[in-house]
């Protein structure tokens, strides 16, 4: 059985080659991303394994996989909305995906970034760049244990986030499009609406749909609290990142850590000319309210490993 392995990382190299030798399979790893340019590259394949932003192509791309023979699409991620599901299922070609790999990564992530934001430390390094080291009244920040963090999406990282906000104090509301009762001991589930107004922190924690797709906008964001914190640890499109600018620049909300924007496939996890790089971000990286990575909230060693293996394992049991 031959593997082959589109858009390897080098923090992955270790991963893959230690599943290699635990496998009798062929594998080749190619760093650059698939595409229908370099598909031909996994002829004779069984499956090909992939992680990366951006669609694979068009029917042409399916249909030519199914051609050459590929029976799965192993996604080394969650996330999976770069995927056309309608024309794997039309070409015969199965699509697994690694729903959990390491939920407290990401969590950690969102909880770092509010933390920096809601104690003013962008802004605090803003003033001390210009040489102002007074305490400014403006700057006065808050504690955690005081506030109300809201989580939209209780799956497996919205749960984990919620549990940390609870460890440190604060009170944690909770949207799910269904209510979980299992997790009524760290979380009140509320309607969407509420949770949106209540939030001292809003933390995004769900994938890129239809009907998700720019759920924060302009009318939500007004109706968040003045100094409340917006978190996207989920999918850029869930929020419509021109009514976020205006609303940071009007002061509506004090502040926001994203770890994915909208079309950051053209440039996130890329070395990008600068000329390439959209205008919202350059406005919101240039805010010192804002704290923006390049969608690596999963980024440690913990979930790479995760990632690799369970992805890989996917593609071998499509084989049985």
């Amino acid at each position: 059985m031959k593997i082959t392995v589109y858009s390897v990382a080098s923090a992955e190299m270790p991963y893959f080659e230690k599943w290699i030798d635990e496998h009798d399979v062929d594998v080749e790893l190619i760093h650059e991303p698939l595409s229908i340019d370099n598909l031909a590259k996994a002829e004779g394949s069984f499956g090909i394994c992939v992680n990366q932003p951006g669609k694979l192509g068009d029917d042409d791309f399916y249909k030519t996989a199914h051609e050459m023979g590929i029976k799965v699409i192993g996604v080394r991620s969650a996330g999976v909305d770069f995927i056309d599901f309608a024309a794997a299922k039309k070409y015969d070609i199965a699509v697994t995906n690694v729903p959990i790999y390491s939920p407290r990564a990401i969590a950690e992530m969102g909880l770092t970034q509010a933390l920096s934001l809601l104690r003013r430390i962008g802004e605090y390094q803003a003033e001390m760049a210009k040489g102002k080291f007074s305490l400014d009244p403006a700057l006065l920040s808050n504690e955690i244990f005081n506030l109300t963090v809201g989580v939209i999406g209780m799956g497996n990282i919205g749960a984990e986030t919620a549990r940390l906000y609870r460890a440190l104090g604060a009170k944690v509301v909770a949207y799910n499009r269904s209510p979980k009762v299992e997790l009524e001991s760290i979380a009140e589930f509320k309607d969407l609406d509420d949770v949106i107004a209540e939030s001292d922190i809003l933390s995004l924690h769900l994938p890129m749909t239809p009907q998700t797709a720019n759920m924060i906008g302009a009318a939500q964001l007004k109706a968040m609290k003045k100094n409340a914190i917006l978190i996207n640890m989920g999918r850029g499109g869930l929020v419509d990142t021109a009514a976020l600018i205006d609303a940071l620049k009007q002061g509506e909300i004090a502040g926001a850590g994203l770890d994915t924007i909208t079309n950051e496939e053209l440039y996130f996890r890329k070395n990008t000319p600068e000329a390439q790089v959209q205008d919202d971000y350059k406005e919101l990286v240039a805010m010192p309210n804002v704290i923006i990575t390049p969608h690596v909230a999963f980024f440690t060693s913990t979930a790479v490993k995760n990632m690799v293996h369970i992805g890989m394992n996917n593609i071998l049991k499509q084989a049985k």
